[in-house]
């Protein structure tokens, strides 16, 4: 729902702005280095301080450039492999710094190794959940599911509860228990989406093997 609805709403707004870097020469392949470098600093930053308010404030203005670099791709005709291929691959070194910022506050000040390793288990079932997508398609396989939760809903719930969070360093009581509430919400969907690619992997594997059998049957018939 996220990437259909919200996407489409945001590549609106940011259109004008991404008009604005073209007329400057800003190329998109530098929005998405200096975007990611941004998610980066903010995550790893911030969140081993537990500064949860100004590290969700400065990830979510760089977030943005995912968008950003897209649309202006688009504008000047230039879509490519290459750019499609740089902007997933620091798609993935983004949430592994948000997510391994987590990690490292809660094997540090936060000290709760529970929620340490749900942290590493978010941050290495992101991983996993798009390599399943990406693996299965190379093998010419359309891995047709989503899942539960993706990309943008691991990092909505994630950015959100922690920025909330954070406000319990300005004196809101018990807000800080939204971002364990979250990881762990992060977790058990990211656990489902995996299996629900992996099945439907597995699905389309087998009905793709007996179409060929099928067909190599029909041929030798034809002989």
């Amino acid at each position: 729902m996220l990437n259909k609805y919200a996407r489409a709403f945001f590549t609106r707004v940011l259109t004008p702005f991404a008009a604005f870097l073209i007329r400057r020469g800003v190329s998109p392949d530098t929005v998405t280095l200096i975007g990611t470098a941004g998610v980066v600093a903010g995550a790893l930053v911030f969140y081993p301080r537990g500064e949860f308010f100004w590290g969700t404030v400065v990830i979510t203005l760089f977030v943005f450039s995912d968008l950003v670099d897209g649309n202006m791709a688009r504008q000047l005709g230039r879509s490519s492999r290459w750019g499609a291929f740089l902007d997933s691959t620091l798609d993935r070194v983004a949430d592994g710094a948000v997510f391994g910022g987590f990690a490292l506050w809660y094997a540090g000040s936060g000290d709760d190794n529970v929620l340490c390793a749900v942290s590493i288990f978010c941050l290495a079932s992101g991983q996993v959940v798009s390599y399943t997508k990406a693996r299965g398609e190379s093998i010419g396989l359309p891995v047709a599911v989503n899942g539960l939760v993706e990309r943008a809903e691991r990092l909505v719930v994630s950015l959100v509860a922690a920025g909330l969070a954070g406000l319990h360093a300005f004196g809101v009581p018990g807000i800080q228990y939204l971002l364990p509430i979250a990881l762990w919400a992060v977790a058990v969907g990211s656990l489902v989406t995996l299996i629900q690619r992996v099945v439907t992997v597995r699905r389309e594997s087998a009905e793709a093997e007996a179409a060929e059998q099928q067909q190599a049957l029909g041929s030798e018939a034809d002989r």
